[in-house]
């Protein structure tokens, strides 16, 4: 393999545990080649998917979504600009609905956080008599996807 990392070079350079790098090998996430002895040799491309996992993982998508969109990556060879561009923009329309209920948490908590939720009349969040529990579990004002 060309330009290979160990498991140690990997971590160092992507920030991420080797202990973790052994999970997202084991998931799929990354691939490793062995050598004779059985020591991983990562491509250093690995490091662009590496990034891709941990960016992907802050924001809140799960390791089995971000399996799936590695999967559409081609396997024979490094992923191009255009390959990475495509995956993108499959999750463009989620992650700006992401954008914009993280923008409205911001926005109406900072005043419920402000005033210590003493005036219950102008809270947005405000739930009087658990009116909301019909409409099921979890938050109704905010919804989570």
């Amino acid at each position: 393999m060309h330009e290979a990392l160990t498991i140690g070079q990997l971590s160092e350079r992507s920030g991420v545990a080797p202990s973790a790098l052994r999970y997202y090998e084991r998931l799929g996430l990354i691939r490793a080649e062995r050598t004779g002895g059985n020591q991983r040799r990562y491509a250093r491309s690995e490091l662009r998917r590496v990034a891709f996992i941990r960016i992907s993982q802050q924001v809140g998508i799960a390791l089995e979504e971000i399996r799936a969109a590695l999967d559409s990556l081609p396997a024979s060879r490094s992923p191009t600009a255009a390959d990475w561009a495509r995956l993108s923009a499959t999750w463009r329309e989620r992650l700006d609905e992401k954008i914009q209920l993280m923008i409205k948490l911001r926005d109406d908590l900072d005043g419920c956080i402000g005033c210590g939720c003493l005036s219950l009349q102008r809270c947005t969040l405000y739930n009087p008599e658990d009116s909301l529990s019909g409409e099921g579990p979890g938050p109704r004002r905010m919804p989570v996807s």
